[in-house]
């Protein structure tokens, strides 16, 4: 039975129930009240029919107990017309949060949850319906984004590289939903979250096997095993650190990467050397084990190992903003260098052919002047 519930004096005669008491807006949509046991406000529940599938689909609303009492149904025809219309673009029927759609994404991508956690879940985004999500909540998010220390404990401006690298989770996370339909349009995203442009440069700092030996000898001995890695792999350090002792098939000499940015697993087989410092590192390690630890036991991030890193960096007189990561980008020089070709080298390191062209392409010119010269007639 339909009634009138705009009028307060209506809504306060109604004597609760579990069933709704259900106002009509148009045919197939229907606002609906179900009032409080005690002297709280009413809750209100938007109810859409589907003639085609000849379902009813009902979504909650909330209270509106901030306004008062004589604008709270204009406030709950607003927002059910909303969703009313969210559904009339494809939308789903069942309604999602920005959070919920970042957990979703995150379910088995440990990187990216690691990130929510950090960038999205303590925000106020992350409450936000999707249906309901502007490019100005979007933008206010990014500008958070922006002003976030690069790490824990230390203040710097974030560059636009990192703001790419971190908008990349969310973005996907958003897109997803898109293709679930729990959202009918892109557009609060599609510029807001827009990568910088160029702001990737070339990475230049390169240390030399002589650099790299006085750093090692620098570092204590937990995190001198961990950069040792660092030099014989060309992996970022994140995954290496992520490595557990059943990743590494002793007996085949072949490593398995399996958590990485790259996403997709891949198998590296390795040469004697590389193979028995991982041997060193397995030795009396249960196969859940991580292959790199701490001297207590402990995985390694680089919460860990970022300031002994600038200490082993100062001690050996290297140039002040080497990193764990200088590490990745000395030895895919090497490998660059000594005309390995790009595949191989992006499909080991765990990126892209792309981004090695970008990054080390000019490295590959002596070998091109070489070939070129084995042309001449």
């Amino acid at each position: 039975m339909d009634m009138d519930l705009s009028r307060v004096s209506n809504r306060d005669k109604l004597k609760p129930r579990r069933e709704p008491y259900w106002h009509r807006l148009q045919v197939g949509h229907h606002l609906g009240y179900r009032p409080a046991q005690d002297t709280a406000p009413g809750g209100w529940i938007a109810k859409a029919y589907d003639a085609e599938t000849q379902r009813k689909h009902h979504h909650a609303l909330g209270d509106f107990a901030q306004l008062g009492a004589n604008e709270r149904f204009a406030a709950a025809r607003k927002a059910a017309q909303e969703w009313f219309e969210h559904l009339a673009l494809g939308g789903s029927a069942k309604v999602q949060t920005v959070g919920e759609a970042c957990k979703a994404y995150a379910a088995d991508k440990p990187d990216a949850e690691g990130r929510f956690k950090r960038q999205v879940y303590g925000h106020s985004i992350a409450t936000i319906l999707l249906h309901k999500l502007t490019e100005r909540q979007v933008l206010a998010w990014r500008a958070h984004l922006e002003a976030l220390p690069v790490t824990r404990g230390e203040q710097g401006a974030r560059t636009p590289a990192s703001l790419n690298r971190d908008m990349v989770p969310m973005r996907a996370a958003l897109n997803l939903a898109l293709r679930q339909h729990h959202v009918a349009s892109s557009l609060p995203w599609r510029e807001a979250l827009a990568p910088v442009r160029n702001a990737t440069k070339r990475r230049n700092l390169y240390l030399d096997r002589e650099q790299r030996r006085a750093l090692l000898a620098a570092l204590p001995d937990d995190l001198r095993a961990f950069a040792h890695g660092l030099c014989l792999l060309p992996l970022r350090p994140g995954a290496l650190a992520a490595l557990t002792v059943g990743d590494f098939d002793a007996r085949r000499s072949e490593l398995t990467i399996g958590r990485d940015k790259a996403g997709a697993g891949r198998r590296i087989l390795l040469p004697a050397e590389t193979a028995a410092m991982l041997k060193t590192q397995a030795r009396s390690k249960l196969p859940t084990a991580r292959l790199f630890t701490q001297a207590d036991g402990r995985a390694w991030s680089k919460d860990y190992w970022k300031r002994a890193f600038k200490a082993a960096v100062s001690a050996a007189g290297l140039p002040a903003d080497a990193t764990a990561y200088t590490l990745r980008h000395s030895t895919i020089t090497d490998l660059v260098s000594g005309g390995l070709d790009l595949l191989t080298i992006a499909q080991i390191s765990g990126t892209s052919v792309l981004m090695i062209e970008k990054h080390y392409g000019h490295l590959r010119q002596a070998h091109a002047a070489k070939a070129l010269a084995g042309l001449a007639l």
